[in-house]
């Protein structure tokens, strides 16, 4: 933490611009020894400097140089940013120049480490940045954006002043064990209070199962039987030719898989083979694989053909799904109806005719109802967003319970003490109030180099 590191921050490649980010003690000197032009050393902050990158009176690049002083920068250390024009051998040549005058390379993620460690964002605001600079819908922003803003690490803090209260007037029962009426209030407190807290866990690991597919996409397995338009449904909703359409059944013979984005969530569509009973070796092994694929999906569109009477291995899909969140999609509605589901109680029906579009935006809407998609939009977005955080909400959420009923038991209030401390500390381990090299290290080599 003591010596001062360097990299380029922007990716490298052809482009207008490119950045080289110093951070520590020595980066304006050393950035300053390098520049033709104002002297940095004696500039304002939060200003920046036209000028020239020279080495040995050659002119590297033509450069805008942004100076900012501690402590209002990234990493609450003096930050010297380098716009250089955008090329690659120019932005390595000011690079090379900077880590032969005193700068280190920075490690992955080692900018955003050192704003964490000098106490300007938690780990929680960390990881969001990670969110944000990976994020592939404007929900994902949104979401990495208010994990930036501390919206979810205030939360945790407010839970934790609560614990600490707790824990506080154990300490005062235990200090003053003749005063047996702090006793029943302490006692009371912790009644009163745990539930309000186990609710608050409770609703984020509720939003955390509502809300994870945000991050790697709902899953849409797109099954029936061969020839009841499955290929023709993929191509309305990737609004490409992605599968081949024909009217042979057990044309596809292994997944066609597309990506298409709902009201800026991610939907990753698998077209499946035909699921059918056949003793073609080859359709046979596309068959399975599609059986597979409908065990990991998190949305089945199930396409029944609407001028045909149910089969039995329409009514066999029907049976596997069951235990699916399942949109029965009904194709071909504008040939005559023989189709009959009148006796089955299907939930999530919908209309279609795959040749004129008819029913696209139809179902659209209805996967929009069924993963309440409209009250994600509208929502808070103070969400866990990862496994770690997510983990260590449930840690605290079992202790809780457990908690619960030793109150009820009549356990010891010293034995109570422990537990709210374990849930306290265990909480605290996800903004970073106490943490290990080991996490970091783990959790920072995710980001890019230059941030």
């Amino acid at each position: 933490m003591n010596d001062t590191i360097a990299s380029i921050a922007t990716s490298l490649g052809v482009g207008a611009i490119s950045i080289i980010r110093v951070s520590g003690n020595e980066a304006i000197k050393i950035v300053n020894k390098l520049f033709k032009g104002h002297d940095l050393e004696n500039v304002s902050s939060h200003t920046i400097h036209y000028g020239y990158i020279v080495n040995n009176k050659e002119i590297i690049d033509e450069v805008l140089v942004s100076v900012m002083r501690s402590p209002k920068t990234y990493t609450k250390e003096d930050v010297v940013e380098i716009n250089c024009h955008g090329g690659i051998a120019s932005t390595n040549k000011v690079l090379e120049l900077l880590l032969l005058n005193g700068c280190r390379m920075a490690e992955r993620g080692e900018f955003t480490k050192r704003a964490f460690l000098n106490g300007r964002i938690d780990l929680v605001e960390a990881e969001a940045v990670s969110d944000l600079i990976n994020s592939e819908t404007d929900i994902e922003r949104r979401v990495a954006l208010q994990g930036i803003n501390g919206n979810l690490s205030k939360l945790i803090q407010e839970i934790r002043r609560d614990l600490l209260q707790l824990i506080s007037n154990i300490e005062v029962n235990i200090d003053y064990p003749e005063y047996h009426d702090i006793y029943e209030v302490t006692v009371n407190d912790l009644k009163d209070k745990i539930p309000n807290i186990k609710a608050k866990l409770e609703k984020l690991v509720k939003d955390y199962e509502d809300t994870r597919m945000l991050y790697k996409g709902i899953n849409v397995a797109i099954i029936g039987r061969p020839n009841v338009g499955k290929s023709s449904l993929l191509n309305k909703l990737l609004d490409s030719n992605k599968a081949i359409v024909t009217d042979i059944p057990g044309t596809t013979r292994d997944i066609v898989e597309g990506t298409v984005y709902l009201d800026g969530i991610k939907l990753n569509i698998i077209d499946t083979a035909g699921i059918r009973k056949t003793d073609d070796v080859v359709e046979s092994i596309g068959v399975e694989k599609s059986i597979e694929v409908l065990g990991d999906a998190n949305l089945v569109l199930l396409l029944l053909n609407n001028n045909e009477e149910l089969t039995n291995d329409d009514k066999e899909l029907i049976n596997k799904t069951c235990n699916k969140t399942t949109i029965f999609v009904i194709n071909k509605n504008d040939l005559e109806t023989k189709l009959n589901l009148d006796n089955l109680n299907l939930e999530h029906v919908v209309s279609i005719n795959t040749l004129d579009n008819q029913g696209i935006e139809v179902l659209k809407d209805k996967i929009k109802e069924v993963f309440n998609l409209d009250k994600i939009n509208n929502n808070d977005f103070t969400y866990i967003t990862n496994l770690r955080q997510i983990t260590k909400i449930k840690e605290s959420l079992n202790i809780l319970i457990e908690l619960i009923q030793e109150i009820e038991d009549g356990i010891e209030l010293d034995i109570l003490e422990m537990d709210l401390k374990e849930v306290w500390n265990t909480l605290g381990v996800i903004t970073g109030e106490s943490y290990d090299e080991e996490l970091l290290d783990d959790l920072f080599k995710n980001f890019c180099v230059g941030k």
